[in-house]
C-alpha cells in the first residue's frame, strides 16, 4: 500500500464519515434506531425537520470536512505552518459562505467565540482559553498527513500551532493531538491498534499544553473506552459508547468515542464509519475522526468504490486526491 493511498484514505475517510453522519448528527440514539435501524447501511438525506441539516441530500459533507480542507489550504499556503490571524479570517469567510448556502451548520461555540475575539484585537494566546469542544480534533487530520509522528514533540507543536486560536486548552489540544498522531502513524504503516497507542501517547504528551480546564483526561478515557467495547456486537458497541463514553461536543467524549468504535472494527474503516455515524449526538464529527484514522491505516481502497464515487459526485469541489498529494509534499520536508 502506498503512502498516497493512506493519505488519500485519511481524507476520504474523514469526508465519508462526515457525510454518513450528516442526517444523524445531534439526534438521539433512540431516534436514529427508530428511523434508520441499529446501524446505518449507507448515505441518507436529512429529514425536513432536522435541527442543522434540514433537507440536505444524501452524501453531502458538513463543517467537519470543509474546515479540515480549510486548514489544509492554510498549511499549504504557509509551507506547513498556520497563521492564527489568517485562520480566523478564513473561518469567518467560510461561515459567511455557509450562511449564503442556507446552512445552519456554522462555527461551533469555541471557534466562534475565539474568532470574534481575535478579530477584535484580543491576543491569540488568550482567545482560545475556554475552547474545550471538539472543533480542533475534527479538522486536524491534515496536520497528521503533513507532519510525521517520528518526532512526537514536533507533531504536538504543529497541532498546538494549528489549534490554539480556538481551542487553547489542555483537553482540546490533547484530543486534537491524539487524532493527528493516529493519522500520522497510519501513514507510517501502523495498524489501528498501534495507531490507538500512538494517539494515547500524543494525548499524554499534550495534556499540559494550553490553559488548564476541569475536564477528564483524554488519554485515559481513550484507554478506558477502547477496552469498554471488547467482545460486543456492533449494536452493543453503539449503545455502550452512547450511554457511557458520551457523544457530545466535549472533546473528552467524542474523541474517545471515535477510538472506541475503531477498536471494535479495527480491520474495516467503512464499518467503523457506519457505526460512529449511528451513535447519535455529534456523530458526524465522531465518524469523521474514525474515518480519517481508519483510512490512514488501511488506505483509500478500504472504502467502497461506489461510496467514494457518490461522495465526489455530490461534493464536486472537495479535491481530496490532490489535497492529500500536496500535504504529503509537506510531510517530505518535515
Amino acid at each position: 500500500m502506498t503512502l498516497q493511498s493512506r493519505a488519500t484514505g485519511a481524507l476520504y475517510g474523514l469526508a465519508l464519515g462526515d457525510a454518513l453522519g450528516m442526517p444523524t448528527q445531534m439526534l438521539s440514539r433512540p431516534r436514529i434506531t427508530a428511523r434508520y435501524g441499529p446501524v446505518l447501511t449507507g448515505f441518507h438525506p436529512a429529514d425536513a425537520d432536522h435541527p442543522l441539516a434540514a433537507g440536505m441530500p444524501a452524501g453531502v459533507v458538513t463543517d467537519d470536512t470543509e474546515q479540515a480542507l480549510l486548514l489544509a489550504e492554510l498549511l499549504l499556503d504557509g509551507k506547513g505552518r498556520v497563521d492564527p490571524a489568517e485562520l480566523a479570517r478564513r473561518l469567518v469567510a467560510w461561515e459567511d459562505d455557509m450562511r449564503a448556502r442556507g446552512s445552519l451548520d456554522l462555527l461551533g461555540p469555541s471557534t466562534k467565540r475565539a474568532v470574534e475575539q481575535v478579530l477584535a484585537g484580543t491576543s491569540v494566546d488568550e482567545v482560545g482559553r475556554y475552547g474545550t469542544t471538539n472543533g480542533a480534533a475534527m479538522r486536524i487530520a491534515p496536520v497528521g498527513i503533513a507532519v510525521s509522528a517520528a518526532d512526537p514533540v514536533v507533531l504536538v507543536d504543529r497541532v498546538v500551532e494549528a489549534s490554539r486560536l480556538t481551542h487553547n486548552t489542555g483537553v482540546a489540544l490533547a484530543g486534537a493531538a491524539a487524532v493527528a498522531a493516529a493519522v500520522s502513524a497510519g501513514l507510517d504503516g501502523a495498524s489501528v491498534p498501534e495507531a490507538v497507542e500512538v494517539a494515547v501517547s500524543a494525548a499524554r504528551l499534550t495534556s499540559g499544553r494550553g490553559h488548564w480546564v476541569a475536564a477528564a483526561d483524554v488519554a485515559e478515557r481513550i484507554v478506558w473506552a477502547t477496552g469498554l467495547v471488547r467482545g460486543l456486537t456492533e449494536a452493543q458497541v453503539c449503545e455502550r459508547v452512547y450511554a457511557l463514553v458520551g457523544t457530545s461536543l466535549a472533546t473528552q467524549e467524542s474523541v474517545p468515542a471515535a477510538f472506541a468504535v475503531l477498536a471494535a472494527c479495527p480491520e474495516d474503516p467503512w464499518r467503523a464509519a457506519l457505526l460512529t455515524a449511528s451513535l447519535g449526538g455529534d456523530c458526524d464529527t465522531i465518524a469523521a475522526i474514525a474515518g480519517a484514522v481508519g483510512g490512514a491505516c488501511h488506505g483509500v481502497d478500504a472504502f467502497p468504490a461506489d461510496a467514494r464515487e457518490r461522495l465526489v459526485r455530490v461534493n464536486p469541489k472537495l479535491a481530496l486526491d490532490t489535497t492529500a498529494a500536496a500535504l504529503l509534499g509537506l510531510r517530505d520536508r518535515s
